[in-house]
């Protein structure tokens, strides 16, 4: 059974920078597709950014592209996601999931997920 724990959410300014992390555990493949989620109060669970854990490709909304960098240390068994110029929209419960690759798409039918982290971005 695969685990996720989320850490690093927080309170920040606009154009302030945190950087999350996601420990895993308990998969039995190199071969995942890892990712990001964010919901915002009152709005739907979107996709941020994702990373196919056997050939390190990444894939990021195009509202963070620029702005967030996902990375995995497998050593550490840790997904990363550093946030930098944040928004105000950026505000969100942040979400850790993984899946079996190769799949159709990035952005759904994720299998495993974390617990959250929150993060809030002020003005």
């Amino acid at each position: 059974q695969v685990q996720l724990v989320e850490s690093g959410g927080g309170s920040v300014q606009a154009g302030g920078s945190l950087r999350l992390s996601c420990a895993a555990s308990g998969y039995t493949s190199s071969r995942l597709y890892m990712g990001w989620f964010r919901q915002a109060p009152g709005k739907e669970r979107e996709g941020v950014a994702a990373i196919e854990t056997g050939s390190g490709i990444t894939h990021y909304a195009d509202s963070v592209k620029d702005r967030f960098t996902i990375s995995q240390d497998m050593a550490k068994n840790t997904l990363y996601l550093e946030m930098n110029s944040l928004k105000p929209e950026d505000t969100g419960m942040y979400y850790c999931a993984a899946k079996r690759w190769p799949s159709i798409t990035w952005l759904s039918d994720y299998n495993y997920w974390g617990q959250g982290t929150q993060v809030t971005v002020s003005s």
